[in-house]
C-alpha cells in the first residue's frame, strides 16, 4: 500500500500486482469506455468517463475518470475500484480516490490520494482487516533551482525529536483532521497486542512462516531443520537456536547439533558476531564482524550457494543419491551494508571437504585423496538500488522492481596457508533484472557468469547447481544430477516468466480457478581448460564414475545443457506446479527427460 501509484504510467502496481492503467496506450485493447455525465465545478467542466474491464477476471482495473473539458484533457480526479473477480488473492476490495489541482501555470498535481483495501482470506464476506493509506500534497512549489550537493547521496537529515511528536502538535499541523475513531485505531492496537489470544495466534504464526519459536532471550529453530533423512545419515535429528537483542545488542549467538543415526556422526555450527551499530545483525543495515566453525553433509555443488539441503521437504529426492561430502568450515566475515543498497561481504574461509559414500577422490595413479583443503580470503560485492524488502527472521523477501540487482564474487586461495593446497583465483558474477510487460505478464531474468584461474582440481571448479529434490527451485537446475557438470569458466541464463492467468482467464468455467501460467528456459554452457582437464593431465583428481564404470562427471560438449517448464500456479493460492523437461546429454547416465516438480508460492 506504500507503493506510490501514478495513473499516468502504462502499468501501475496495487497490492503488489501489476495493472493496466485506464489510460494507458494499451487501455482500448483491454477496457470498454463511456462518456456517462458531464459537470460543472467550481474551476471548470470535466467529462465524467466511466470504464470497465472487458474480461472481469484479468487484472484490470474498473471505475471513473474525470477529465478535464478546458483543451488540456487533464485528469481532475479518478475513482477506481478491483473487481472481486480478478485473479487475485487475499485481496477482497480495493478503493482508490485521487484529486487534482492546479498550479498557477495551469499544470495539474495530484493534491489527494486515498487507498482503502480490504484483505481476507476468501473472497466471501467474513474475518479480516482493512487497511487505509491517505497522502495530502499541499504548498507545492516548482521550478526551483538546487545545487548539486542536494543530490550528492548524503544521508537523508531528520529533525531532532521528528518521532516523538504530540498529539497536539499533529492535531495543528495535519492538513486533514482524522476523526477520533480512527486515532482510536492505535490504542485498539497496543490493546490487542497484549492480549493473550493474539500473543499465541502471533507465536503460531512466527513458527510457521518464520520457522523460529521466540523464548525470550533465544530462538529455537528453524524448526523444519529438526528431522531430515538421506541415504548417508539416514535419520538425522537437528537441534539449535540463536541468541536475540534481548539476550545483547551487541553479541549474536548462534548454532545447532544434528546426529546422523546411519553414520553415526556429530554435525554441527557455533557461530559468535559482533554487532557494529549496536542493533541485530538480521536487520537493516547489517554491519557486523562473524567468527563461524561448522561440520556437516552437503551433496556437491551445494555448499556454497546458500541451500543446504538439510530440511524434511528436500529429503525426498530423485534418483540415485549416494555422493556426498563431509565439510569442515572455518569463517571470518565482515558484512557491511549502506543506505544506498551496496554492500560487501569481506572474510576469510577455510574449507576441508572429505568424499563419503559413492563418491572418492583419486588420482590418476588410482591413489585415494581422503581430503582436500582450501584457504582463501574473498569479497563479495552487492548493489540493488532502489531495493525495498520485507524483513524476516532469517532472511529478507524482495520487493521486486524494475531496477537489476548485480552481485559479484572474487577469491583469492592461497597454499599454504592455514593448511591450503592451492593457488588460485575465482571470480564471479550475476545481474538480476525483473520485466513487466503488462497484461503479459513478469519476466525474472538471471545472467551468471564465472571464471576460475589457476590449476586447481574439479572440486574447486564451478559445480553447476543441481536439484534432485521434487521441489521445484528457480536458480536450480531440476533435471541436472549432483556433481554431473563441471567448468572452470561458463556463463548461464535463467528466464522465468509469469502470466498472471492471461490466457486461463479468458477460458470459460476453467477461469473460476484463478489458475496462472508459467514457463521457464534455463541454459548453461561453459568448459574446462586443458590445465585443469584430468583426462589430459593424470596429476590431477579424476572424475566422477558409477559402479559400471561410466563418467558420471562432465564438461560440457559443443552445446549449452538446456532445460525447460511449463507451469501452473496458484494451485490451491499456495502452490505452483511445473512439467520440466531436459532437452539434450540424455546420454548421461540415470538422467530424467521429463519430471513434474511443485514449489510453495503464495502471490497476492
Amino acid at each position: 500500500m506504500y507503493e506510490d501509484v501514478n495513473l499516468y504510467d502504462n502499468n501501475i502496481l496495487i497490492a503488489t500486482t501489476q495493472f493496466l492503467s485506464p489510460i494507458s496506450a494499451l487501455a482500448p485493447t483491454f477496457y470498454k469506455f463511456f462518456i456517462t455525465d458531464t459537470i460543472n465545478t467550481s474551476s471548470t467542466r470535466v467529462i465524467e468517463l466511466s470504464f470497465m474491464p472487458r474480461n472481469a477476471a484479468d487484472l484490470l482495473l474498473a471505475g471513473k475518470l474525470y477529465i478535464a473539458d478546458d483543451g488540456s484533457y487533464a485528469l481532475n480526479k479518478a475513482f477506481i475500484t478491483i473487481s472481486n473477480k480478478a485473479n487475485l488473492n487475499f485481496v477482497r476490495g480495493v478503493e482508490l480516490t485521487q484529486e487534482f489541482s492546479q498550479l498557477p501555470d495551469r499544470k495539474y498535481y495530484l493534491h489527494k490520494s486515498n487507498m482503502i483495501v480490504d484483505f481476507g482470506i476468501s473472497q466471501q464476506k467474513g474475518r479480516g482487516f482493512t487497511g487505509q493509506r491517505t497522502q495530502v500534497i499541499d504548498q507545492l512549489e516548482t521550478e526551483i533551482a538546487n545545487p548539486d550537493s542536494v543530490f550528492t547521496g548524503k544521508k537523508l537529515a531528520i529533525e531532532p525529536g521528528a518521532y516523538n511528536r504530540s498529539d497536539v502538535f499533529w492535531s495543528r499541523n495535519r492538513l486533514e483532521q482524522v476523526p477520533d475513531s480512527t486515532l482510536k485505531i492505535y490504542s485498539n492496537i497496543d490493546s490487542l497486542g497484549k492480549s493473550k489470544p493474539f500473543k499465541r495466534a502471533m507465536t503460531v504464526a512466527g513458527i510457521l512462516f518464520n520457522g523460529y519459536y521466540n523464548a525470550g532471550l533465544f530462538e529455537v529453530g528453524p524448526i523444519y531443520t529438526f528431522y531430515s533423512f538421506n541415504s548417508l545419515e539416514g535419520l538425522k535429528l537437528r537441534l539449535g537456536g540463536r541468541t536475540t537483542t534481548a539476550f545483547s545488542t551487541r553479541y549474536f549467538l548462534e548454532g545447532y547439533v544434528g546426529y546422523g543415526f546411519k553414520d553415526e556422526s556429530w554435525k554441527g555450527l557455533a557461530s559468535v558476531a559482533y554487532s557494529l551499530n549496536n542493533k541485530s545483525i538480521y536487520t537493516y543495515p547489517q554491519s557486523f564482524l562473524r567468527a563461524s566453525v561448522q561440520r556437516d553433509t552437503y551433496a556437491p555443488g551445494q555448499e556454497l550457494r546458500g541451500n543446504t539441503e538439510d530440511d524434511f521437504i528436500s529429503s525426498f529426492r530423485r534418483g540415485i543419491n549416494n555422493r556426498f561430502l563431509y565439510d569442515d568450515f572455518y569463517k571470518f566475515e565482515y558484512i557491511q551494508e549502506f543506505e544506498n543498497r551496496f554492500s560487501f561481504n569481506l572474510g576469510f574461509r577455510r574449507w576441508t571437504q572429505r568424499p563419503a559414500m559413492a563418491l572418492q577422490y583419486f588420482n590418476g595413479n588410482n591413489e585415494i585423496v581422503n581430503a582436500i583443503t582450501s584457504s582463501e580470503i574473498n569479497l563479495s560485492m552487492r548493489y540493488a538500488p532502489q531495493e525495498k524488502f520485507y524483513q524476516g527472521k532469517r532472511s529478507r523477501v524482495a520487493v521486486n522492481n524494475k531496477y537489476p540487482i548485480f552481485n559479484l564474487r572474487y577469491a583469492a586461495g592461497f597454499k599454504g596457508l592455514l593448511g591450503g593446497q592451492y593457488d588460485y583465483h575465482n571470480l564471479y558474477g550475476t545481474i538480476d533484472k525483473r520485466f513487466y510487460l503488462s497484461q503479459l505478464g513478469i519476466t525474472d531474468l538471471k545472467v551468471e557468469g564465472g571464471y576460475i584461474f589457476n590449476k586447481v582440481p574439479y572440486p574447486l571448479l564451478a559445480i553447476h547447481k543441481a536439484n534432485q529434490s521434487y521441489a521445484y527451485q528457480i536458480n536450480a537446475y531440476n533435471m541436472m544430477n549432483f556433481l554431473e557438470f563441471v567448468s572452470d569458466h561458463y556463463a548461464s541464463i535463467n528466464i522465468d516468466h509469469g502470466f498472471g492467468g492471461f490466457f486461463l482467464n479468458k477460458i470459460p468455467l476453467l477461469k473460476r480457478l484463478q489458475l496462472r501460467e508459467h514457463a521457464s528456459l534455463k541454459a548453461v554452457y561453459g568448459g574446462v581448460r586443458d590445465e585443469n582437464n584430468p583426462d589430459l593431465d593424470r596429476s590431477l583428481l579424476q572424475f566422477q564414475t558409477n559402479a559400471l564404470g561410466q563418467k558420471t562427471t562432465y564438461t560440457f560438449g559443443n552445446v549449452p545443457y538446456v532445460e525447460g517448464s511449463l507451469g501452473l500456479g496458484n494451485v490451491f493460492k499456495f502452490l505452483r506446479l511445473d512439467l520440466v523437461r531436459r532437452f539434450n546429454y540424455l546420454d548421461h547416465p540415470n538422467v530424467p527427460k521429463w519430471g513434474l516438480r511443485a514449489k510453495f508460492k503464495v502471490d497476492l
